[in-house]
């Protein structure tokens, strides 16, 4: 069972770097999920994996298992999620901004090859010259 939890870790962790490296916003964002539930799985079997154990101290109990992993991955989902709201937020204002999804931070070069003919035609904001009016 441990050979399968570490290949898991392992994939969701190359996935979630494959996609980091793109170019466009949306699978770096697919790729951050990625790699934080890789996170989270490896938090929660650093624990050791058990079965039917309780986290909690009871006099019925044999066994215990350790509840620091879990709450460890409890607080690391909820900040993956704000994370993850905040990225989506980010990349949804550059998107109506630049008029691209792409996470190069070259305004004009995007523009340049959206645009060519240095028409401005995108929901960007207007060119230097064309806010003078």
């Amino acid at each position: 069972m441990e050979m399968l939890v570490a290949s898991a870790v392992g994939i969701m962790t190359s996935v979630g770097i494959f996609l980091i490296l793109r170019g466009r916003t949306f699978p770096v964002i697919l790729g951050l999920t990625f790699l934080s539930y890789a996170v989270n799985v490896f938090l929660f079997t650093m624990g050791r994996l058990t079965v039917g154990r309780p986290p909690i101290i009871s006099p019925e109990a044999a066994a215990y298992t350790d509840p620091l992993p879990q709450a460890l991955v409890l607080t690391a989902i909820v900040i993956s999620f704000g994370m993850t709201a905040l990225i989506v937020v980010l990349a949804l204002r550059g998107f109506l901004e630049i008029g691209s999804d792409s996470s190069d931070l070259d305004q004009r070069r995007v523009r340049e090859q959206q645009h060519p003919d240095g028409h401005h035609g995108g929901p960007g904001p207007l060119p230097p010259e064309d806010v003078r009016a």
